[in-house]
């Protein structure tokens, strides 16, 4: 595939460049700032972006902000979020649309390069992709009427699995439990978070963006 990617440490950019190019995809671009990203998403029209979330010139949020930039301008561009960080407000704007084609992973919890680069692919394909733990930091909330407390501890757990983008398959294996369980849990947690019908939307992911913290 073709790629692009965005980060603002010199080392990471040439040490990925060298593992992508190793395994057969075309590194278009690797640059250090949200700018630059946006003006090589322009001109290459990659079939995956990978960013960070810190860069030039602030390091705050730059990269999420150009990521969402990419979602609004090339839609077909997947977006694969590398970071240290979860930035909780841009992710939730990020993940609030269409989530095809879309992954948030955390740098220091890839272990595997054959994982890294199967979310790559599943990114490509449409899919989506997010750490578990990126997923626990965005359900994170303290207020007693946080509707997610409805959810029993398995609810919670069949959620977090949606959110990585699993399918129900997938997920009762990985449970050890039958398909026809996780189904009835599915309907449970769309059913007791009152999620719209919109078929524009993942009610999957809705399930958990409704609720998100800003």
């Amino acid at each position: 595939m073709r790629l692009i990617l965005a980060d603002d440490s010199v080392l990471l950019r040439e040490g990925l460049s060298r593992l992508l190019d190793d395994a057969g995809h075309d590194v278009a671009a690797a640059v250090g700032d949200a700018r630059a990203l946006l003006d090589a998403v322009e001109r290459h029209r990659p079939d995956v972006a990978v960013v960070d979330v810190r860069m030039p010139p602030t390091h705050t949020d730059e990269g999420l902000r150009a990521a969402l930039e990419i979602r609004e301008r090339h839609p077909d561009v997947g977006v694969l979020v590398l970071s240290q960080y979860v930035e909780k407000t841009y992710a939730a704007t990020l993940l609030s649309g269409t989530t095809e084609g879309l992954g948030y992973l955390l740098k220091d919890r890839v272990s595997e390069v054959a994982d890294f680069l199967d979310s790559l692919e599943r990114v490509r394909a449409g899919g989506t992709v997010f750490d578990p733990e990126v997923v626990r930091q965005l359900l994170a909330r303290t207020t007693r009427t946080d509707p997610l407390s409805r959810l029993s501890g398995r609810e919670t757990e069949v959620l977090q699995h949606l959110a990585q983008g699993f399918v129900n398959a997938a997920i009762a294996e990985r449970l050890h439990v039958s398909l026809s369980t996780v189904e009835k849990h599915v309907n449970a947690i769309v059913d007791k978070l009152d999620l719209p019908r919109d078929p524009g939307y993942s009610r999957r992911v809705l399930a958990i963006l409704r609720y998100l913290d800003g």
